[in-house]
């Protein structure tokens, strides 16, 4: 890692985290997409997130986290706040261990994310209010183990592997894009492919609605949005974290923003045609790729993490129609 004023993650602490997690995960396919590659004149590939367990690729962090965790920190349970994926991903992990979670999530949030991280055995706290205020009333109330979804360097390196895995099924990339809620999977994805001395391009993708990297790096630190409105609900992080700051400023090549209509639009064309189901936050990156604000060359080989599939049947069809 880095120096201890920005410490920054790398393939040393990646490849550990590989070793951790790899008993205990799916290693996701790439495919490549054909059609969709050629509307946007690119060769094009998918790095499927949506087949991990359960349904996304926040278990790579979590996973790692909980592993390094101490006796005392387990005991205690753990605390988190999530809008869905890592709600499910955590509770997913501390069952497997025995261990008790409590996540914190908002009152709308999707319903088939509230129940299946409830199946999976975690406890979900509902609120309208401050998700981050109530998480740290709650642990302090408890005594439970802050597990964040993305402000943590273990996490980070996690979520590294993702990168790791798409350097070696396509070697001939020339650009990866990746969606930011709060910057966990972008941080470790970057990480992997910089700090592996790869010339590749890493493109962040952020909703209109949820500019919290854009505003970060504007400022030079975490913003906090007073509101957050986007169909990505795994984006709608209403900031982002330090640590993920600190990474995209090292390692990514630009952010670009999308629009929930450019985002409908990917998500149904990634159905119909590639055969997969993306939820918004996945499909953003491949709505990035349509709307120009990614600068590709003719032909050049594109990779865009569909970071998971999460979405209800009554949201799906909101969204896309019968």
């Amino acid at each position: 890692m880095d120096n201890d004023t920005h410490p920054l993650v790398g393939a040393v602490q990646i490849n550990a985290a590989r070793r951790v997690i790899e008993p205990h995960l799916r290693r996701t396919p790439v495919a490549r997409s054909t059609y969709l590659g050629e509307i946007a004149d690119v060769e094009l590939f998918f790095k499927l997130e949506m087949f991990q367990i359960t349904g996304s690729f926040k278990p790579r962090g979590v996973l790692n986290k909980m592993h390094s965790l101490s006796p005392d920190e387990r005991a205690a349970g753990v605390i988190s706040l999530s809008a869905g994926n890592h709600a499910q991903a955590l509770a997913y992990a501390a069952a497997s261990e025995g261990i008790a979670a409590t996540i914190v999530m908002p009152a709308n949030a999707v319903a088939s994310k509230i129940a299946a991280t409830r199946e999976h055995g975690g406890e979900v706290v509902l609120t309208d209010g401050d998700l981050l205020a109530t998480t740290l009333s709650l642990q302090e109330e408890r005594g439970m183990t802050m597990v964040h979804p993305f402000d943590d360097l273990n996490t980070i390196a996690g979520t590294g592997t993702l990168g790791m895995e798409v350097l070696e099924d396509v070697p001939e990339i020339d650009t990866v894009i990746v969606g930011i809620g709060g910057g966990g999977l972008i941080s470790g994805v970057a990480a992997a492919i910089k700090t592996s001395h790869s010339p590749v391009k890493v493109i962040g993708v952020e909703p209109e609605g949820a500019l919290g990297m854009t505003l970060a790096l504007r400022e030079g630190q975490p913003v906090h949005l007073e509101a957050v409105g986007t169909v990505a609900d795994g984006l709608a992080a209403p900031f982002v974290g330090q640590h993920n700051l600190n990474h995209v400023q090292a390692f990514v090549d630009g952010v670009v923003t999308v629009n929930d209509e450019e985002i409908v639009r990917a998500m149904k064309l990634i159905l119909e045609r590639g055969k997969v189901l993306a939820e918004p936050a996945a499909a953003s990156t491949y709505a990035a790729l349509l709307s120009d604000k990614v600068v590709t060359r003719q032909g050049e080989t594109v990779v865009c993490v569909l970071s998971g599939g999460n979405i209800d049947a009554a949201r799906l069809v909101e969204l896309l129609g019968d």
